[in-house]
């Protein structure tokens, strides 16, 4: 690990993370600057965070390289490659550990080769081992954080900001993975047993249930009573057999059809009965929940793609009816924060359209829309959704004209970006996030690509807002005893003291308006949030 102040940087090594943070720590009172910590990825961090150490500011040379090459890989000797302005592709292979390989590391070989590539040694799982080569490799670190902010500068104004904003996120990931996302886990039995059956006790059990609950729709039908409701090609004979022709079986193809056939109903039911049996049912509680309620899964900084985050063990996709389980602990809440019409107001920062950014002043932009255009509500949201995301047909496709013509620089914005995405060119998120796309291929495919892109350019700056918020407000409630337990899209829930809950949500709500007065430059617009205090997640508005 590395320690960097305004002065001169300072290379720390030791076999024990965690002591060399709690020096740092005592250190830092004597400091004029706070620490900003350099690593290579952020592993180098968990041991610390499992200890409860909070970390700081810090540089994580995987999240910059990402931003700077786009795309997930980010391996050690890419992102030394990529820094040194080499070819990527033509770094030396890693060890495989075969007897003839020849990438196998070979004692005093110079950790640098002498075409610039790392060398095998600093490929090795094993390495760095003693304190001489975690300083070697530090040092390196440093080489390449100096190499990655100077190509960041170059890029854009906001792009350096964006990498400390990507670095810290994975810190944020580190504390989710440890702390969890607390659980009612008597009221998430309950829950489960409603929707799934009781825990089975042996596998014909487990089959007994699932008759049952396959019966509550098979009982509409009679004389189909054999049919696999896990074939989908048997379903559709089902639905043919009571009158019904459709193209698939999805939900959203059946649901217009919910009065038709009382079987229709019940399968729609049985759907999300059947998804949380096998996808959150009592294997997923016993895999993911700890003796102490606690949900965890595994988080990422960025999908690579456009850069949001990610997480495992359904915590991106716990379905609705689960959510009554997800509960905080005793004498504290759940704040629940969810950012309102983010996108559209992040267009109007990104594309700097005057007119659109004035509309954000409203607390319903859409409402603002609307009547500008003099048209519904619900025809401005459609509109303007359609726009970000490439619809040009329906009802939305006269009221894009009407977008067009009352805010040109935003709407021109979006139709640059999917331009070069039907060309086949990267586009780049207002933070400076390199999006890659594929090249060629038919127009059908080539208008996809251009659709992504328009979205991307988007979301992927509305995923740059969001880190920042949500770095501001780890910030802002660390002193509360709050702390972040999800981020999901645009929304946050925290784990609060009750004592706190009111100080915890102003602090929220300012955090908002700091983090995006810094990200956006100090743009006229305005940006809201849904915030709540609850003891359930399900309480929740929204």
């Amino acid at each position: 690990m590395v320690e960097r102040t305004q002065d001169e940087p300072q290379v720390v090594a030791s076999g024990e993370v965690t002591s060399v943070v709690r020096r740092m720590a005592e250190l830092e009172g004597d400091r004029t600057s706070p620490t900003r910590w350099v690593w290579w990825d952020r592993t180098a961090a968990r041991a610390a965070v499992a200890e409860g150490l909070r970390l700081g500011r810090c540089w994580d040379l995987q999240e910059a390289h990402r931003l700077l090459a786009g795309g997930w890989s980010a391996a050690p000797d890419e992102v030394w490659a990529a820094a040194h302005e080499l070819d990527v592709d033509a770094r030396p292979p890693a060890p495989t550990g075969d007897l003839f390989d020849l990438a196998t590391p070979q004692p005093g070989e110079p950790l640098v080769r002498d075409d610039g590539y790392l060398g095998p040694r600093s490929l090795d799982q094993d390495w760095p081992a003693t304190p001489a080569e975690c300083v070697e490799w530090a040092a390196l670190a440093l080489d390449v954080a100096g190499r990655q902010q100077a190509m960041l500068s170059a890029r854009s104004p906001q792009a350096v900001a964006t990498a400390y904003s990507e670095s810290g996120a994975g810190i944020l990931c580190l504390e989710l993975e440890h702390r969890g996302l607390p659980l009612d886990r008597t009221r998430m039995d309950e829950l489960i047993t409603l929707a799934a059956g009781p825990r089975p006790e042996s596998e014909e059990h487990a089959a007994a249930i699932r008759r049952d609950r396959d019966e509550l729709v098979l009982r509409h039908v009679p004389g189909r009573e054999s049919t696999d409701l896990r074939n989908p090609a048997q379903v559709l004979q089902l639905l043919q057999a009571v009158g019904l022709r459709v193209d698939d079986t999805r939900s959203w193809r059946l649901e217009p059809y919910r009065g038709m056939h009382p079987v229709v109903e019940a399968l729609l039911a049985w759907r999300k009965s059947e998804r949380i049996a096998t996808t959150y049912g009592w294997t997923w509680l016993d895999r993911f929940v700890g003796p102490d309620d606690r949900l965890r899964g595994e988080w990422t900084v960025c999908d690579g793609g456009a850069g949001r985050m990610t997480a495992s063990a359904g915590l991106h996709s716990l379905p609705a009816p689960l959510r009554p389980g997800v509960a905080a602990q005793p004498d504290h809440v759940l704040i629940r924060a969810d950012l309102g019409q983010v996108e559209p107001r992040v267009l109007a920062t990104v594309s700097g359209d005057t007119a659109f950014a004035a509309a954000t002043v409203a607390d319903d932009l859409y409402a603002d829309v609307a009547a500008r255009l003099h048209i519904d509500r619900p025809i401005a949201k459609i509109a303007v959704l359609a726009a970000m995301y490439g619809q040009t047909s329906g009802p939305a496709g006269e009221a894009l004209k009407g977008l067009e013509r009352a805010y040109p620089t935003a709407m021109a914005y979006l139709q640059e970006a999917a331009g070069r995405g039907e060309r086949g060119e990267h586009v780049m998120t207002y933070g400076g996030r390199l999006v890659r796309v594929s090249t060629g291929g038919e127009a059908a495919h080539r208008r996809a690509i251009g659709r992504f892109t328009r979205n991307a350019v988007v979301q992927g700056a509305a995923a740059e807002l969001f880190k920042a918020w949500a770095l501001t407000v780890r910030a802002a409630v660390a002193p509360l005893r709050g702390e972040i337990v999800l981020c999901l899209h645009d929304e946050l829930v925290l784990h609060v003291p009750q004592a706190h809950a009111d100080a915890a949500v102003a602090a929220v709500d300012q955090a908002l308006q700091d983090a995006a007065r810094r990200w956006s430059g100090g743009a006229p617009v305005r940006f809201v949030a849904d915030t709540s205090v609850v003891h359930r997640w399900s309480e929740a508005k929204g």
